[in-house]
């Protein structure tokens, strides 16, 4: 065996181990990479599962309470004045009691030239809430808002505008759903001071 082919040899060798050197370097900083990537992943699906809990939160006091008791004839003010003493929750009316029942009893385009239809939540609110949670963590904000009005084929009376006649008393007739309003409405949540961990979400509310 000459020199030469025992230097080739030797060569071959050493480009192999380089290659396989390598590959599983190529292979473990993936691996380190994938780790990383899933960690941040997953702190940032908690961020917004905690933000959007918050939301949530919000539209249940917004949707159930506030509203219904607005429509009912208080003035905003006055409805949010009565959540005062929720435990661990600050809640403030933002917009004025006359923007407020123009978006609860008017088609969007007869709203008063003061109120906001901007989709942004956080872009003058009509109630926002400030919601503690355990030190040291921050507070979370939450800003609810109507940005659309849709008068639907009924009022509030309550009184249902159908006859028992001929066709209305049949059996299998059918009555259709009857809704005063329909609103949209936009909510957003964001730790105060970290914009970053938000949530935003859009309802559609028969009332």
């Amino acid at each position: 065996m000459n020199v030469n082919h025992v230097l080739m040899r030797k060569g071959a060798a050493l480009v192999t181990v380089m290659a396989l050197i390598f590959v599983t370097s190529g292979i473990v900083a993936a691996v380190y990479y994938l780790l990383h990537r899933g960690t941040e992943v997953s702190g940032l699906e908690k961020k917004y599962s905690v933000a959007r809990e918050a939301s949530l939160g919000g539209i249940e006091v917004f949707a159930k309470e506030i509203v219904p008791a607005a429509i009912g004839g208080q003035g905003l003010s006055t409805v949010v004045g009565s959540f005062a003493s929720i435990t661990n929750a600050t809640v403030a009316a933002s917009a004025t009691d006359a923007c407020f029942t123009d978006k609860l009893t008017k088609s969007t385009a007869n709203w008063s030239s003061g109120c906001s239809k901007t989709l942004d939540a956080a872009s003058s609110p009509d109630v926002t809430f400030l919601l503690s949670g355990a030190a040291p963590a921050q507070p979370f904000q939450v800003f609810a808002k109507i940005v659309d009005t849709v008068a639907g084929n009924s009022n509030t009376s309550g009184i249902l505008l159908e006859g028992e006649g001929a066709a209305s008393s049949q059996t299998g007739m059918v009555t259709a759903q009857h809704f005063p309003y329909i609103y949209t409405m936009e909510i957003q949540s964001q730790r105060q001071g970290d914009t970053s961990q938000r949530a935003n979400l859009e309802v559609l509310y028969a009332y």
